[in-house]
């Protein structure tokens, strides 16, 4: 029958499945392959019998498929749900997981509430919105508003003193100006006066 033949294995099994056929198939000897997959001798020969046994699904690890010994009951899924529709219909899953925890004594961890809201329909994945960055008319003449900052480097790259290049931009022409300055500070800021007007 078509598919049968087909197994769904993660990378690893079939890395490990790669191995143990040449194992099987005498090119290998077990030792090597045990150093290959980085797996005790013990564990390489139960490998090795069951892909005997079993063909190739005997990579396949035993937990696939199975239901998680951890997994909470369908029954605590559907009275928490309940809850939420009835007392927390406005919270998010987090306070209303804590809110559960202090006032309900039930247990569950937020992200699990989550995708629990998420799969029935109660819930609605929302995305962060960026602040609105309203647009501002630039300054109507030349000087009004200068903005400016002070990148401390080695730009001499050691042939000569440390210092900071003093950057400015005039908000109304957009023009950048700069200069270098042996710090950052009053006399630096308000010497673009002398840059921009030449006094």
């Amino acid at each position: 029958m078509a598919g049968e033949d087909i197994i769904m294995a993660r990378p690893k099994e079939l890395r490990y499945l790669h191995v143990i056929r040449k194992v099987l198939e005498k090119e290998l000897k077990q030792r090597e392959a045990s150093e290959i997959l980085s797996l005790n001798m013990r564990q390489i020969r139960r490998i090795v019998k069951r892909v005997r046994a079993e063909g190739d699904n005997g990579v396949l690890h035993r937990s696939r498929g199975r239901v998680s010994n951890r997994r909470i009951s369908d029954e605590v899924r559907d009275k928490v749900i309940q809850l939420y529709r009835s007392e927390y219909w406005d919270f998010g899953p987090t306070l209303a997981s804590e809110k559960l925890r202090e006032r309900e004594k039930v247990q569950v961890h937020d992200e699990t509430l989550r995708l629990w809201l998420l799969e029935s329909g109660d819930w609605k994945k929302r995305r962060k919105r960026r602040g609105h960055r309203r647009w501002r008319q630039r300054k109507a003449h030349f000087g009004e508003m200068v903005q400016m900052d002070g990148s401390h480097h080695d730009w001499f790259e050691g042939r000569g003193p440390g210092c900071v290049l003093m950057g400015y931009i005039d908000d109304a022409t957009g023009k950048v100006f700069g200069g270098f300055y042996e710090y950052e500070g009053t006399f630096p800021a308000v010497d673009y006066l002398v840059i921009l007007t030449g006094f």
